[in-house]
């Protein structure tokens, strides 16, 4: 009896770069973001700016990035994220998500 493999074919890879305001930065906001990106499959990075936003850039597949910007808006349990400024963009390959320092 001869087995047929359903080919599936990779999802494709979507990119947001989101800023995100408020009280974002010293309560644990990259590393909470790093860990949830992580999870969910979805590769990119987060940095603090000057001006006391953090920036991300999230990428992969549709559902995932759409579920880590929506964690994002409301942030880990010390943040109070005031507004997220989300931009669809190309995807550039990033294969893991880091903290940009």
């Amino acid at each position: 009896m001869a087995r047929w493999r359903q080919s599936q074919q990779p999802a494709p890879v979507t990119a947001r770069r989101v800023v995100v305001s408020g009280v974002v930065q010293g309560v644990g906001f990259r590393a909470a973001t790093v860990r949830r990106a992580r999870e969910a499959g979805v590769a990119g990075w987060v940095r603090n700016r000057a001006d006391g936003r953090v920036d991300a850039w999230a990428e992969g597949s549709g559902d995932a990035v759409t579920a880590l910007v929506d964690w994002l808006g409301e942030g880990p349990r010390h943040a109070a994220v005031a507004e997220c400024e989300v931009t669809e963009e190309q995807p550039q390959g990033y294969r893991s998500f880091e903290i940009d320092r």
